[in-house]
C-alpha cells in the first residue's frame, strides 16, 4: 500500500488554532478561524503490517537511508515521542493506537520526501497523519479523516511539539479547507475554487525560534495582563476571523488580486498588533525585506509571512503561472539562500495526487 500526505500551507488565521482552544478558560476570547491548502509537495510512503515492531525507514536528500525500529510496547514507543527526535512523531502516533486499539505493528518505507522539513509547512503533521492513515488503513479500522487528524494530533501532542490541530488539515490532502476553533470543537469546512490559483512558497534561509514565539503569545492568554496581551487577543480573534472570512469568499471566487490585497493588509495588521508580544522573532527583517522587495512586485498580487511567521517561509500570490517561475527565478538568483516551491490550487476535478493508492 501506498500513501502520500503532503505539507499545509497556512494562507490565512495563522496562531488561531491554540488561540480559539483558550476559549474554555475564557469565553470572551474569539473565535479561531484558518484557511488552509495542501502543498503540491508531502511525504511519500509504501506502508505494510509488522508483527511486533513499528519500523520506520526514512531515505535522506543525499540517498542515505535513516531506519529507527521500535517494539510495539507502550511504554518504548512513549520514551521515543520523549526524545523530540525524527522518529518522536511515529512514535508518539503509534502509542496513541496502541493505547486504543489492538493493533500489531507497521513498516513504513518513507522512500521519498520533498516537503521542505521545519520550514512552517506541517512536515511533522504530514507524518504524523502518513502514521496514522496507515495504521487505519492497515489495520481496517475504518477511522474517518477526522479520526485519522485526531490521532495524528494526538500523537503529535504526545511529543514535546506544541502544534495546534490546524496543522493535521494535511489529511484533506491537495485542497483548501477551513478550520474553526471553538474551545474543544473543531468544525472543517471543504473549499473549492473555480480556476487555477498560483503561489510561491519561499524558505527564507534564516532561522527563527517557533518554539519561543509560541511561548510568548500563549503568555497572553487566557486572560491579558496589560494592553500587549489584550492586543494579542483582539488580533488573533475578531482582526483575523474577519480577514479569513474575506480572503475565503475571494478563494472560492476565483479573486487572486483580492487574495493578494488581502495578504498585505494582514501582515500589517499582524506586525502592528503581534510585533510587540515577540518583537525579537516577529520583527523578522528577512521576511520584510523580500515581501518588499521592488523586482517582484510586477508579478505577484500579494504576500505575508506563514506559519507562526518570523524569518521561516514567505508566501506570494502571482498572477499567473508565468509569473509564477519569474518570481522564483528573481529570488533564487538573488537571495542564493533561498529556496522557492511551487504550489497550485486547483479546482477539485484537477487536484493533483490522491492521497493514498
Amino acid at each position: 500500500m501506498k500513501i502520500f500526505v503532503p505539507g499545509r500551507l497556512c494562507l490565512f488565521g495563522e496562531h488561531s488554532d491554540w488561540a480559539g482552544c483558550y476559549r474554555r478558560q475564557n469565553p470572551d476570547l474569539g473565535v479561531g478561524y484558518t484557511l488552509l491548502s495542501g502543498t503540491n509537495q508531502g511525504i511519500y510512503a509504501s506502508v505494510k503490517q509488522h508483527p511486533q515492531q513499528l519500523i520506520l525507514r526514512t531515505t535522506l536528500d543525499d540517498g542515505s537511508e535513516k531506519i529507527c525500529a521500535l517494539p510495539m510496547e507502550k511504554q518504548a514507543l512513549l520514551v521515543e515521542a520523549k526524545k523530540s527526535s525524527f522518529f518522536s512523531y511515529a512514535a508518539g502516533v503509534a502509542y496513541q493506537f496502541l493505547t486504543y486499539f489492538q493493533v500489531g505493528g507497521l513498516e513504513i518505507d518513507n522512500y521519498l520526501t520533498d516537503l521542505p522539513i521545519q520550514k512552517g509547512l506541517s512536515s511533522s503533521a504530514a507524518i504524523c497523519v502518513l502514521v496514522a492513515r496507515a495504521f487505519n488503513q492497515v489495520y481496517d479500522l475504518k477511522l474517518t479523516l477526522r479520526g485519522e487528524m485526531e490521532f495524528a494530533y494526538l500523537g503529535e501532542i504526545t511529543t514535546p511539539s506544541q502544534c495546534g490541530r490546524m496543522d493535521q488539515g494535511c489529511a484533506y490532502g491537495n485542497r483548501p479547507i477551513a478550520m474553526i476553533f471553538d474551545g474543544d470543537r473543531t468544525d472543517i469546512i471543504e473549499l473549492h475554487v473555480p480556476e487555477n490559483l498560483y503561489f510561491v512558497i519561499v524558505d527564507l534561509g534564516a532561522g527563527k525560534n517557533t518554539q519561543k514565539i509560541l511561548s510568548q503569545l500563549n503568555q497572553c492568554y487566557p486572560f491579558p495582563k496589560d494592553e500587549i496581551q489584550a492586543n494579542v487577543q483582539k488580533y488573533l480573534g475578531k482582526i483575523s476571523y474577519q480577514f479569513t472570512k474575506a480572503a475565503i469568499n475571494a478563494l472560492q471566487a476565483g479573486d487572486a488580486k483580492e487574495i493578494g490585497q488581502l495578504m498585505r493588509q494582514v501582515q500589517a495588521e499582524f506586525d502592528r498588533y503581534l510585533i510587540p508580544a515577540c518583537a525579537v522573532e516577529l520583527t523578522a527583517p528577512v521576511l520584510h525585506k523580500l515581501l518588499n522587495y521592488e523586482p517582484i512586485q510586477d508579478y505577484i498580487w500579494g504576500g505575508k509571512g506563514v506559519g507562526s511567521q518570523g524569518d521561516g517561509t514567505a508566501q506570494f500570490i502571482v498572477k499567473n503561472q508565468e509569473s509564477q517561475q519569474q518570481v522564483i527565478e528573481i529570488i533564487e538568483r538573488d537571495f542564493p539562500q533561498m529556496q522557492c516551491l511551487k504550489l497550485i490550487i486547483y479546482p477539485s476535478n484537477k487536484t493533483s495526487k490522491n492521497t493514498s493508492e
